[in-house]
């Protein structure tokens, strides 16, 4: 892989990286015409410390296997990507996947603490180590983490790992109103509880999940004791367990890509109410972390809102799209001033810019 690297950026060839393709309608396109790397093959368990909840694995395994072998041990992964029973672990991490969980657990760059990857001159460099606190040198992994491949090819991932709570269990709140369910989650946030996800589902995205109404989602972990006191303090919520409480979160997870269209949209929490009824379609919020999903039938619909939410002071990027679709003019339309940083770092990693073209929202 690091030859391919170097020898591309010699020749001055553009150069697609991919590993399985579950993320190819995610951000923007890659150029059709460069030359394709595939790290499926890149699929061997590196190191495995189940007393030390770490593992390394190589950037071509897949989410799914690997959640499996750590499940093992009573341990988890708790990223939640979408497409997980085929992602790789490379494209999870380049594209920063997670899901509800991100809420207790937080996101790749909190359960990432090193890598190797290979640059374009052709070197394998490594970063951060197998321990999960680790001060030597600078965190440059970090850098990869989203990157879309533009900077680097990943080669393998090294993860602290999470122990899996005694049982679970899924408080589901129905409501007429969104200002109803965003008055729920306030409460939630103001107690005591401390839930792995909390979301929160319009009506369109709900009928998807099974559910009905304006929908608050409260996954709860722990003893029996502790998940007595979430239904105690839930009045009126529906219990989901088991099997039932797996395939609900599935099909939250793997929404996104069953979507034509999808923005990820940053607000403040006081925006919850707002987001849920502004989108004509289905909407998906972590409602305790400001990151919501809107999902469009098409592109007209999703120009209208974007026009009509320019000045609501939410962060907007078109995640997903049609593979293909050339009507949409900007994926990343209100980027900021960090672009130049970007730009730059893109220049230092990747100086003749032969990485994954336009593979970051069409802006790098």
């Amino acid at each position: 892989m690091a030859s391919a690297l170097r020898e591309s950026a010699a020749s001055g060839r553009s150069l697609r990286l991919e590993g399985a393709s579950t993320k190819r309608r995610m951000a923007g396109r890659a150029d059709a015409s460069a030359d394709e790397v595939v790290t499926t093959g890149l699929s061997r368990v590196i190191e495995y410390e189940p007393r030390d909840l770490t593992i390394s694995v190589e950037a071509g395994v897949k989410y799914a296997e690997l959640s499996r072998l750590v499940a093992g041990h009573r341990q988890m992964l708790p990223l939640d990507p979408p497409c997980a029973a085929e992602a790789t672990v490379g494209g999870v991490i380049a594209t920063n996947s997670s899901g509800p969980r991100r809420r207790l657990y937080g996101t790749a760059r909190d359960m990432v603490i090193g890598m190797k990857f290979a640059t374009v001159d052709g070197e394998l460099l490594e970063s951060g180590g197998m321990v999960v606190k680790n001060v030597a040198g600078l965190d440059v992994q970090k850098i990869l983490i989203g990157s879309f491949g533009t900077l680097g090819a990943i080669a393998s991932v090294n993860f602290r790992l999470y122990p899996m709570p005694e049982a679970t269990r899924t408080y589901v709140q129905i409501f007429t109103s969104a200002a109803e369910c965003a008055a729920a989650r306030d409460e939630v946030l103001r107690g005591a509880l401390q839930p792995a996800a909390l979301d929160a589902l319009n009506p369109a995205a709900a009928a998807q999940a099974g559910l009905e109404g304006f929908c608050l989602l409260v996954r709860a972990g722990g003893s029996e004791g502790v998940l007595a006191r979430y239904g105690r303090e839930l009045r009126g919520a529906a219990e989901f367990e088991g099997a039932r409480e797996a395939e609900m979160w599935a099909a939250i997870e793997n929404w996104p890509a069953r979507q034509r269209y999808v923005v990820r949209a940053g607000h403040a929490l006081k925006a919850l109410g707002d987001v849920l009824e502004s989108a004509p379609a289905a909407v998906v919020s972590r409602a305790g972390t400001g990151v919501s999903y809107l999902s469009f039938g098409d592109a007209q619909q999703l120009a209208a809102w974007m026009a009509r939410t320019q000045g609501a002071g939410w962060t907007r990027i078109v995640e997903w799209s049609p593979d293909g679709d050339e009507t949409i003019p900007e994926l990343w339309p209100d980027a900021g001033a960090d672009l130049s940083l970007m730009t730059g770092m893109k220049k230092l990693f990747d100086p003749k810019g032969v990485l994954n073209r336009g593979r970051l929202y069409g802006r790098i």
